[in-house]
Order: C-alpha cells, then sequence, then structure tokens
C-alpha cells in the first residue's frame, strides 16, 4: 500500500499547537512521563560485534526536542521530501538530510537536494550531542564527528527493505567508523543480517528513544525495517509534539 500524501509533521486535527508552551509540561503529564520512561532503564546491549543497542537512552525532553526541531526544518529549504529509486519508485518514507545531501538515486552525497536544490540544513548542536554522547557510552567504537544526519519518517505503511550503508567515504568505511541511528516515536520492526536475504534476517523493536550503533565488523550489516507498528509511540509524546502517528528514525554519520 502506498503512503498518503500527508506531510510528516503536519499536525493531528484535534492538536492545537496556539495552545501549548513549547517546553512547558504541565506536571500530571510529568508523572506520566516518568512513570513511562522508568518502565526500562537504559540499558546496553550487545547485539552481535560491532552492533551495540543503547535501549530507553534519549530522554523524553530530548525526544520532543528533536521532534520540534524536525519540524523546524522542514519548514525551510531542503525539508523532507518522498525519494524515488533509478526505476521512478518512490520509497515508502519521507527524508530528509542535515550536513550533506545524499542522493537515494546516484548513491552519492552532494552539495544540494535532488528534490527542490536546497543545500542541505545544518545538523543542530542539540542533535550532534545526543549522537556524541551515545558514541561515547558504547565504548568500544571510535568517536565520529558526524557531518551527516540523514532523518527518516516512516507512516505506520512504511518500511525500507534489507541495504547496506556504503556511501560514505572509503576512509569512513575502511576505518569501521559507526553510525548511530535513534528511534523516536512508533516501534519499529527492524530487521539485520550477513545477506539481502529477509528470510534469514533477524528481527527486534526499535521503540522511542532506542539507540542502535553499527560500526567494526558491523559497520556493512545488511539492515531493514519490516514494517511500524501502529499505536506504540508514547503517550507523553504524542501530546507534547502533536505529530500525526509514525516513526521518525536519525541517523548520524561521518563521511
Amino acid at each position: 500500500m502506498s503512503q498518503p500524501s500527508t506531510q510528516p509533521f503536519d499536525l493531528c486535527p484535534n492538536y492545537q499547537e496556539s495552545t501549548k508552551a513549547k517546553t512547558t509540561i504541565p506536571q500530571e503529564q510529568k508523572k506520566r512521563k516518568a512513570e513511562e520512561s522508568s518502565t526500562e532503564a537504559a540499558s546496553v546491549q550487545h547485539l552481535r560485534p560491532g552492533m551495540v543497542l543503547l535501549k530507553g537512552f534519549v530522554k523524553p525532553e530530548d525526544q520532543i526536542g528533536m521532534v520540534s526541531m524536525c519540524r523546524q526544518l522542514d519548514k525551510g529549504p531542503g525539508g523532507f521530501y518522498r525519494p524515488s529509486l533509478k526505476n521512478g519508485a518512490k520509497l515508502n518514507l519521507w527524508m530528509m538530510s542535515l550536513g550533506k545531501n545524499w542522493d537515494p538515486t546516484a548513491h552519492s552525497y552532494g552539495p544540494t537536494c535532488p528534490f527542490d536544490g536546497a543545500q542541505a540544513p545544518t545538523i543542530p548542536d542539540a542533535f550532534k550531542m545526543i549522537a556524541q554522547t551515545a558514541n561515547s557510552t558504547a565504548s568500544e567504537f571510535p568517536q565520529i564527528n558526524p557531518d551527516i544526519c540523514i532523518v527518516n519518517y516512516y507512516t505506520n505503511f512504511g518500511k525500507l527493505g534489507l541495504h547496506q550503508d556504503k556511501d560514505e567515504s572509503e576512509s569512513s568505511l575502511t576505518k569501521g567508523l559507526p553510525f548511530i541511528s535513534i528511534s523516536i516515536g512508533d516501534t519499529a520492526e527492524f530487521m539485520f543480517g550477513d545477506t539481502r536475504d529477509q528470510d534469514q534476517a533477524t528481527k527486534i523493536n526499535l521503540e522511542s528513544g532506542d539507540v542502535l550503533i553499527l560500526g567494526g565488523e558491523s559497520r556493512l550489516l545488511f539492515h531493514g525495517v519490516s514494517h511500524v507498528k501502529t499505536n506504540t509511540a508514547p503517550s507523553w509524546l504524542k501530546e507534547e509534539t502533536g505529530t500525526r502517528p509514525g516513526r521518525i528514525n536519525l541517523t548520524f554519520r561521518q563521511y
């Protein structure tokens, strides 16, 4: 089923942004948010050599801030668009490139967005800080200075087939520098394996606030999203951001 044409950061029909303070959370919501976020404390899970999952790593207030910043970036040049493949088929997601523009048709990075010709927006410092803190927490990986952040938005119909992230520089790939993936919103069933055979892939859930890091031996691992699970985002995130259902994924890399 194809995705609807709705922009990823259109507000829910019952959400009135003007009546909510951007940084003020009512006391009862703070309590509920704390209870939900404490159900699974942040933990480090080693899934395989070079693949680490930081479960529940991104704090609720940072998740809200990242959604708000993505919304602001989407209002300017170089915002979200539906990328196409070489055969003209559109991917089942929306994409925005920060730092450097990635062209999914040419499988290369360039100075301008293939959709509107705009320069890539700058990666917010707050985004970099969260990614680099996660990088430091998984101490087996070399520290990166992210100059690329690809933001994907999946509706509940969104998915992404098994693929390798290998369009960065030869030096970056040879060194096995990690990429850092942050999930916000609805839970995604994430799949990974040594080949593009989906039947042989391992599947795990990536929930809101999870950070997945792939580097070293797993840097060129095949990975993708089989589907997004409906109505699994934390209630406080939906209430505070007002976005439509779906999942935001931010992937940081060093070219």
